[in-house]
């Protein structure tokens, strides 16, 4: 089936629920999201067939992308000519869609933004069935657009599918070069570690730039540029199944700053760019170890290699849902003004508030701060503000006591407003309605679900907020009445019941995840 008939098919069952003023979800066929979801097919809308990269446009540097291609079968497209994405998502399995609708800001988005401001344009089906074209405003004002629907793109970014079905988007790209040069810069504080990061995103030739706190007198700056070629005898790898997670390996090379001593010059890698680009996928950053903690299993580089096939994210972020250990973590990725950085940094180390490390760090322009998902903050008075710095607060909750956990969370979004920042929407949102409005823009959301006929869909809020369902303990709510149900929940919350069924079931359906999410890459997975 062709585009055009694959856009029609999912039209007119939208403009069918449209007509019986009848809620619908979006169903992608898979997902990176942590907020778990079970909605009936009869009420669904798939797109998890448009999976293609129709087009990669050499001269342009742009690439024609249905909305579930992943990461790693768009940059496998874009590099058979010479090209890679603007940004690239460090999952393999998040898709071009995903990214644009949920909200991504990675290593290049310092300099580039999020992912959604690396969109030309996107094809739409409204809620109402119709199909429409909606112009970054970059674009509109380029080639002189009149009926550009910026603000249509803008709404729809972030927006979680609640103004109607992405089906298309044109991607900006650049050159992309067999290397990365990254460099190691160890800091022993935040102040330092900011330091690093200002000067490192003056440097023109910077490409990529983030940052992962191992305590508060360790935190590592790694930046990047991409290289053809190498004097180094030996490359970088962190792809393979021997090979070191990406988080152990820069613990290791940029070890803490001793006593008053100046910090050392920084340690450089060459890696091969598809490896950096999906750096953190084995063990999804660090939070696979949770699992190790989770068994008691030994973390060594022994048992890594022998788990290994749990530990790319596909197959995690399917055993966690099926699992329901999603509903036992903090998943947090928040933004604080950059110069509220060490503040949030004191505040998080505080046990009672999070208390764990590693922490992501994440450096975002100016500008990050506003659309849908959030307040503008006032450049004029506020300056040094407008760029935002991303923490990664991903980590086992302090309690299983369903109000104490959803307590937790709900001081560190309190905390997060306190410092006029704001958080990003596909994780846990424990906020009330009253003050989920108050943060996020309710005016112009319902202005734009007026205008393009999507007010009878979920609102941003019903969306992304967390319901009692998925805080601790909830698990048992999946299961069926009468005695084999009840025996099914009494053992699900003792250990190691739900995580033995979720590796299980990771165990089964991980080779089946992963070619069909990533036919071109099957081995690479977020």
């Amino acid at each position: 089936m062709d585009h055009r008939d694959a856009v029609q098919q999912v039209a007119t069952r939208v403009a069918d629920f449209h007509r019986r003023r009848q809620p619908f979800r979006i169903y992608h066929g898979s997902t990176n999201s942590t907020r778990p979801s079970g909605h009936a097919a009869s009420t669904t809308v798939s797109t998890a067939g448009l999976t293609r990269v129709l087009e990669v446009d050499e001269t342009r540097q742009t690439a024609l992308v249905e909305p579930n291609v992943p990461m790693d079968a768009l940059v496998a497209a874009t590099r058979v000519h010479g090209l890679v994405p603007l940004v690239v998502m460090e999952f393999p399995g998040i898709t071009a869609g995903g990214g644009f609708s949920g909200t991504s800001g990675e290593s290049s988005s310092f300099r580039e933004g999020f992912f959604d401001n690396t969109v030309n344009w996107i094809e739409m089906v409204l809620a109402d069935g119709q199909v429409v074209k909606a112009y970054h405003d970059r674009v509109a004002s380029e080639f002189e657009i009149q009926d550009a629907r910026s603000d249509l793109f803008w709404g729809a970014a972030s927006s979680f599918g609640t103004l109607g079905v992405v089906t298309l988007l044109e991607v900006r790209l650049k050159n992309a070069y067999p290397l990365v040069e990254l460099q190691y810069y160890a800091a022993a504080d935040m102040e330092a570690a900011l330091r690093i990061f200002r000067e490192a995103a003056a440097d023109p030739t910077t490409e990529y730039l983030d940052g992962i706190i191992y305590a508060r007198d360790h935190i590592v700056v790694c930046a990047g540029r991409q290289a053809e070629r190498t004097s180094a005898s030996q490359l970088q790898h962190f792809a393979g199944r021997h090979d070191d997670w990406f988080y152990l390996h820069a613990q290791r090379i940029a070890p803490k700053p001793l006593g008053d001593q100046p910090a050392p010059a920084p340690v450089v890698d060459y890696i091969p760019l598809t490896d950096y680009l999906f750096r953190y996928d084995r063990g999804g950053f660090w939070v696979g170890r949770y699992a190790y903690r989770y068994f008691r299993v030994p973390f060594t580089s022994v048992t890594r290699s022998l788990l290994d096939r749990f530990m790319h994210t596909r197959v995690m972020y399917h055993a966690l849902h099926v699992s329901g250990l999603s509903r036992r973590y903090i998943i947090q990725d928040v933004g604080v003004p950059v110069p509220a950085a060490p503040e949030f940094l004191d505040w998080l180390d505080c046990p009672e508030n999070f208390g764990q490390y590693p922490i992501w760090l994440c450096p975002l322009p100016a500008g990050s701060a506003g659309g849908l998902e959030g307040q503008t903050i006032n450049a004029s008075l506020h300056p040094d503000q407008t760029a935002l710095m991303n923490f990664g607060v991903w980590g086992p909750a302090t309690t299983a006591d369903p109000s104490r956990f959803r307590s937790q969370n709900r001081r560190l979004e309190q905390k997060v407003q306190d410092l006029r920042g704001k958080k990003w929407l596909y994780a846990h949102t424990y906020y009330t309605e009253e003050e989920f409005w108050a943060i996020y823009n309710k005016a112009e959301h319902d202005s734009l679900r007026n205008k393009y006929a999507a007010e009878y869909l979920p609102s941003l809020y019903d969306k992304v907020r967390v319901q009692e369902a998925d805080l601790p303990g909830a698990g048992s709510g999946k299961f069926e009445a009468g005695w084999k149900g009840a025996v099914k929940r009494t053992l699900w919350d003792v250990w190691p019941c739900s995580g033995l069924y979720g590796a299980y079931k990771a165990w089964r359906g991980g080779d089946y995840l992963l070619q069909k999410e990533s036919p071109d890459q099957g081995d690479q997975s977020r």
